[in-house]
């Protein structure tokens, strides 16, 4: 939509100069429109009191949800985030789980290692490690670094999956060369062999071969 090009334009400096009340006028005439993506930016505007709007936790998430039900994964996302930390709406985990799980329908990352989160503590949802370690995975396999290493210590623990110690040191050892520092630390607290060690060192190395997914952006 034009309207909502014209707001970025203005938000970036982009041909234009910047001007972030004029963005804001853009995005507010594309998101009553019913345009998704500036129903989104004004939404995220009003929390932070960015782009000429004032901060307003609850304008925001009137605009994040518009955008939210017509499909928009960031916006899923970033509701259900609203709703598990109570941040412009009363905090209602049954809500954020609602939430994560439309935007994991779409692959989102994010939202998939939350939704983990959410079974592995039963908040809003039964608790259900199998179903945790479900969904860690399929962000894992994405290159999401927080769920390698959840998904790690799973293995670690046997808790939704059988313990194996050599999987979990794999998954520590991928979380730890996309760079999270708590994946380095966990892995020497992983009591294994030098052969065992060996061994994961192989596996996390045919891992990323078989999907260099996992090594992230």
């Amino acid at each position: 939509m034009a309207q909502y090009n014209l707001g970025v334009a203005y938000r970036t400096g982009r041909g234009v100069l910047e001007n972030n009340k004029e963005a804001a006028k853009w995005y507010r005439m594309a998101a009553e429109q019913g345009h998704p993506n500036s129903q989104f930016s004004l939404g995220t505007a009003y929390f932070f009191g960015d782009d000429g709007v004032p901060e307003d936790g609850k304008e925001g998430v009137k605009w994040i949800r518009k955008a939210a039900e017509q499909g928009h994964f960031d916006a899923q996302w970033n509701l259900g985030q609203r709703y598990a930390n109570g941040d412009g709406v009363a905090e209602e985990a049954a809500e954020a789980a609602k939430w994560f799980t439309k935007a994991t329908e779409q692959r989102q990352p994010d939202a998939q290692w939350n939704l983990g989160i959410m079974y592995y503590y039963g908040n809003g949802v039964p608790e259900d490690y199998k179903e945790a370690v479900k969904w860690w995975r399929k962000a894992a396999e994405q290159g999401y670094v927080d769920a390698q290493w959840s998904l790690a210590f799973a293995y670690y623990k046997g808790e939704g999956v059988i313990e194996d110690k050599v999987q979990a040191y794999a998954w520590y050892n991928i979380a730890a060369a996309n760079g999270d520092e708590h994946a380095k630390r966990m892995k020497a607290w992983v009591v294994m062999t030098k052969e065992q060690i060996a061994e994961a060192e192989k596996l996390s190395t045919e891992m990323i071969k078989a999907n260099p997914k996992l090594m992230g952006d």
